[in-house]
């Protein structure tokens, strides 16, 4: 199946799109300019999108729109302190080549994972792994463009 679609949180920002117009107009491609804007081609029950999404394709002809509406528990679950990690401040920094890391900024784990730094002291800094959409309700505009 391949779609277009646009991705939103509860208060209408959106977070993702298929749609290079959407992505101009919102500031995303400005945000990511490497990223190519295209149809998403997903193989239903192959698990390559979230939980929710895949539930709210199944049955949708080419053609066809909709508005998935997705809780977090289908989407990225909710935030668990389990995913904030501490970290020695003075080892993090070593292994940042000297750098101190900084509240906000966004630190890659050696596993590919992606962390929000957010606390940060003379001795411990606090980075959240959890998703960054963890918490949050989907909305996903989508069009149908072919199904195979």
């Amino acid at each position: 199946m391949t779609l277009e679609y646009t991705g939103r949180l509860d208060d209408d920002t959106v977070f993702d799109t298929s749609r290079k117009s959407v992505a101009e107009e919102t500031g995303l491609a400005e945000a990511q300019p490497e990223r190519e804007y295209a149809p998403l081609t997903v193989e239903i029950g192959e698990e390559q999108v979230i939980e929710g999404m895949e539930e709210g394709l199944i049955g949708l002809e080419a053609g066809e729109t909709d508005t998935l509406t997705i809780p977090p528990e289908k989407a990225y679950g909710e935030p668990s302190d389990d995913q904030i990690q501490e970290f020695e401040t003075a080892e993090l920094k070593e292994m940042l080549g000297g750098q101190t890391p900084e509240e906000g900024a966004y630190l890659e784990a050696q596993n590919g994972s992606q962390g929000e730094v957010v606390h940060v002291d003379d001795e411990v800094v606090r980075v959240d792994f959890n998703p960054r959409l963890a918490g949050e309700t989907l909305t996903f505009d989508v069009e149908i463009v072919d199904v195979n």
